[in-house]
């Protein structure tokens, strides 16, 4: 297996990963360098893009954001084109949205006071919910199928966050946990929930993780590492 990266510093978790020094192979690439990903896809049957950089705190965002995105993607693809191997390409995208610059420094603030005071209320959004490794399944089985092609929504079943707390009440009653809804007077919640199909990704074979697993596996893994 190969993978990019750009800071050494950050795959430590990687490479202590069980069989990571005999099959993980590590390049470094430069987004915006041409043919920087030619070691890394050279011999290779498929490729899975899944990121690309993103940061908030930026000057330029054509050149710091959508000019490292886009140009950063088509370098990936034209590196690609010259390794007869690789038999498929996957892209992966999330939906993502960016606050004015405002909101984003009134989110830290909030965040902040959180912290340092304990959350008591939460705002009823919507989510659409997926575990990781739904996510991780999908690729391969897209990967692995002579007949994916075109585009896939990843997308588990919409919810909303006094369902995901709730639940979270029940597995883990000890934990701290906001109480108060900041919607609960209004009689419709302020982000409604919606459908999204699971038609087509199913027709991969994909099935999805049951929150109550998701939220489980969750927990453990942040005891695990010492969050809680």
């Amino acid at each position: 297996m190969h993978g990019s990266l750009d800071d050494r510093k950050k795959t430590e978790h990687l490479l202590a990963l069980d069989g990571a020094n005999e099959r993980l192979h590590l390049f470094k690439v430069e987004m915006l360098d041409e043919g920087s990903f030619d070691s890394a896809v050279e011999g290779c049957m498929g490729v899975f893009h899944t990121a690309s950089p993103s940061y908030l705190d930026v000057k330029d965002p054509q050149a710091e954001m959508i000019d490292l995105a886009v140009k950063g993607t088509l370098n990936v693809l034209r590196s690609c084109a010259k390794v007869p191997s690789i038999k498929k390409i996957l892209f992966s995208v999330r939906n993502k949205s960016f606050g004015m610059c405002s909101k984003t420094l009134a989110e830290k603030a909030a965040w902040k006071f959180a912290e340092e005071n304990g959350a008591q209320t939460f705002q009823n959004s919507t989510f659409r919910w997926i575990d990781v490794t739904d996510v991780s399944n999908a690729h391969i089985l897209a990967f692995e199928n002579p007949l994916a092609c075109g585009r896939y929504c990843i997308a588990g079943k919409p919810l909303q966050f006094s369902e995901i707390l709730k639940n979270l009440r029940q597995l883990y009653p000890s934990l701290n946990l906001p109480e108060k809804c900041l919607d609960e007077e209004q009689s419709m919640p302020a982000f409604p929930t919606f459908q999204v199909s699971q038609e087509r990704v199913k027709s991969l074979g994909v099935t999805f993780t049951p929150l109550e697993v998701s939220l489980k596996d969750t927990i453990e893994r942040l005891k695990e590492r010492n969050f809680f």
